[in-house]
């Protein structure tokens, strides 16, 4: 096997997300549902002789030394492989949304590579080489909606309704570490148990980030205003700055306002699987 084309690479919303308290070292401890869209970044991994790694860009341009690069080289660092790889990506996601983007590229990377190039790493040990990479990256590799928390790396796969949404990424973004570090984030929410949440789990919570990144970036605020003038309870996921509300059977995707050129507005639907799930060897199954 030489190549693997058109390995999809899911966004992500986050149902609620709560903030209920702050370890010593300063990350804090949340807690949030996360679910798959059918919206998604497309990669391509090519196997080349020799350990150098590369990347193309066929959509938006990402950063030099993006998750994806960074994925494959801890993966040859973690197992010594010898293999290289070319990558070629297709950005389709926006950046800075809280939707995931990058760490579910660096999640689909791990998959294939793990795959094409026979490292055989059971999905434990994949999970913990994302973590180091990004809190969101285990979510993507287990690849089914979950209660999470901790960080992000305590993950418990539940079952949530099928749904469509609208979503809604105002040209602007939003740096996470700015709304973490910002005075007025509210860090003490109570914790939230899972039997509360499956009684309204589409409408359940909040979002406590919202507050914070409507005042650094007002745009989510005026996405939340035009959601709810379509009769539509939008809320921020993640750390933004893109806002999601659920529609309803029968409702349709609203037209969005002729200057909001610049403006995503999106009809998806939610995922129960992601495309790649079983790619990665239980604990179980190794040596089998």
């Amino acid at each position: 096997m030489r190549a693997l084309y058109d390995l999809a690479a899911p966004a992500k919303l986050n149902l609620f997300l709560h903030v209920i308290g702050r370890r010593a070292d300063g990350y804090h401890l949340l807690q949030s549902v996360f679910v798959l869209l059918d919206w998604h970044d497309t990669l391509h991994v090519e196997k080349r002789p020799g350990p150098a790694l590369s990347r193309e860009d066929l959509g938006a341009p990402v950063p030099v030394d993006d998750l994806v690069l960074r994925a494959a080289r801890a993966l040859q660092d973690a197992t010594g492989c010898t293999s290289g790889a070319h990558l070629l990506l297709d950005k389709r996601l926006p950046v800075q949304a809280g939707m995931g983007g990058g760490s579910s590229d660096a999640a689909t990377c791990l998959l294939a590579l793990n795959r094409l190039w026979g490292t055989g790493l059971p999905l434990p040990a994949l999970e913990r080489i994302g973590l180091r990479l990004g809190a969101d990256v285990p979510f993507f590799l287990r690849g089914r909606a979950a209660w999470v928390e901790g960080i992000g790396e305590k993950i418990q796969p539940i079952t949530v309704p099928e749904a469509r949404f609208v979503v809604v990424k105002p040209p602007l973004g939003l740096e996470t570490p700015a709304i973490f570090a910002h005075p007025e984030l509210r860090r003490d929410s109570q914790p939230a148990i899972l039997s509360g949440f499956a009684a309204d789990p589409l409408q359940f919570g909040r979002n406590d980030l919202q507050p914070v990144a409507q005042r650094l970036c007002p745009q989510v605020g005026e996405a939340v205003s035009w959601l709810a003038s379509h009769g539509l309870q939008g809320r921020m996921t993640g750390s933004g700055s893109a806002v999601f509300a659920v529609l309803g059977t029968g409702q349709v995707l609203p037209s969005k306002p002729a200057e909001w050129a610049d403006w995503t507005v999106r009809e998806c639907s939610s995922m129960e699987v992601h495309p790649l799930a079983g790619w990665a060897p239980s604990d179980n199954s190794v040596g089998r």
